[in-house]
């Protein structure tokens, strides 16, 4: 069978590997078919598909985006995309801008919490402020010993009603799947069971993702308990749509769970990629 790991980050957008050595992690983690699904950017997949065949693994550009729905934050994974259009990069660079100012909002925050210089701080994990995220904060917080995991960061700051939380009005739901599908790519909604929904909300999601044209969800994820992937295994099922799987990584030793401990979809479920191969 083979291993499918359709959600990572490298270091251009919050991971913390290059496209190269990432890909090279993620074949000795064994897999064996690749995407590489940085936040609102592409530029690391022209390097991350030339990695993935000196390691022998097949490659699926993808991206994830950010979406702003029901005043919440949720996130489209598109694959399979062209990286080279038009209207994907359009979509992606408006998506991106904004995140400078939102970090610093953040590090005013913090530095008023007694965090002084949080904006540099971060900035040194990715350098380029419009890829600017809370998980560069996360970083630089266990760097300057204000916790010790990043873990504890998002439990103690950078979330709603903490310190260093500021909302970010991003796409639209049909914008990000617009510009996904232009790009003949595929819309999956990433780790549903990280959002909090209520039942009723989540639902309307679902509805209004289906009515969009989308049909897949992640089912396992990094991002999900083991208890989720029957829950989101179920969602599937009953929505008809396809099912994904991904470690969500974006670092060793950050990484909720590693390339080679992230169980299979469950055979109830058929996988988005069923008819790539």
């Amino acid at each position: 069978m083979l291993k499918v790991d359709l959600h990572c980050h490298s270091n251009v957008s919050d991971g913390v590997l290059a496209p190269a050595p990432l890909a090279a992690y993620a074949r000795k983690g064994g897999v064996d078919v690749w995407a590489l699904t940085d936040h609102d950017e592409i530029k690391g997949i022209k390097a991350a598909r030339v990695a993935a065949a000196e390691q022998g693994m097949r490659f699926v550009p993808g991206v994830e985006i950010s979406v702003t729905w029901a005043n919440q934050t949720v996130h489209l994974v598109g694959l399979q995309v062209n990286e080279d259009h038009p209207a994907l990069l359009a979509g992606l660079a408006a998506t991106r801008s904004g995140r400078d100012a939102r970090g610093r909002e953040i590090a005013a925050q913090l530095d008023a919490v007694g965090i002084p210089d949080a904006y540099e701080g971060a900035l040194k994990y990715v350098g380029n402020p419009d890829l600017l995220s809370r998980t560069h904060f996360a970083r630089y917080l266990v760097e300057c010993g204000k916790c010790d995991t990043t873990t504890e960061v998002f439990r103690k700051f950078l979330t709603e009603g903490k310190p260093g939380y500021v909302p970010h009005r991003w796409a639209t739901l049909a914008d990000a799947m617009g510009w996904i599908r232009s790009a003949g790519g595929i819309p999956v909604i990433a780790h549903p069971g990280r959002y909090k929904f209520t039942q009723t909300a989540e639902d309307v999601l679902f509805d209004e993702f289906r009515q969009l044209g989308g049909n897949a969800i992640e089912v396992v994820t990094g991002s999900h308990t083991p208890d989720q992937y029957a829950t989101y295994a179920e969602v599937a099922r009953r929505y008809g749509f396809l099912a994904s799987r991904g470690t969500d990584f974006h670092a060793p030793g950050e990484a909720r769970v590693e390339f080679d401990a992230l169980p299979p979809l469950p055979a109830s479920v058929k996988p988005v990629w069923h008819d790539w191969f």
